[in-house]
């Protein structure tokens, strides 16, 4: 499967993943991480579509990590879910579709 779709399935599993993705100023890391969305990111104003994860074992502490799809280079699912009411505390307004209950 490719790595967009993998994507797709962890969302809609609540499932955490493992990306191995290339950082320009550190290179190639993996990290842990919620699969939040895939789209342009408010932050960044070249309305370029991106992955969105929360990275949960970043050594900076956890945070929302936004990377085009040439820096990833590699996503598993990973067995442990998640439940989304532990990460998300806005109102969302999500690019994919997903059943999260009050948070899709």
């Amino acid at each position: 499967m490719d790595k967009h779709n993998l994507f797709l399935q962890a969302i809609h599993e609540t499932k955490k993943v493992k990306i191995k993705a290339y950082f320009y100023d550190k290179g190639f890391r993996e990290r842990i991480c919620i699969p939040f969305d895939f789209g342009f990111s408010r932050k960044f104003h070249d309305k370029r579509d991106r992955y969105h994860f929360y990275d949960l074992d970043s050594p900076d502490g956890s945070h929302n990590l936004s990377i085009l799809p040439t820096q990833l280079i590699k996503i598993t699912l990973l067995e442990e879910t998640f439940e989304p009411k532990d990460y998300v505390k806005w109102k969302p307004n999500w690019f994919i579709e997903r059943d999260w209950g009050i948070f899709s």
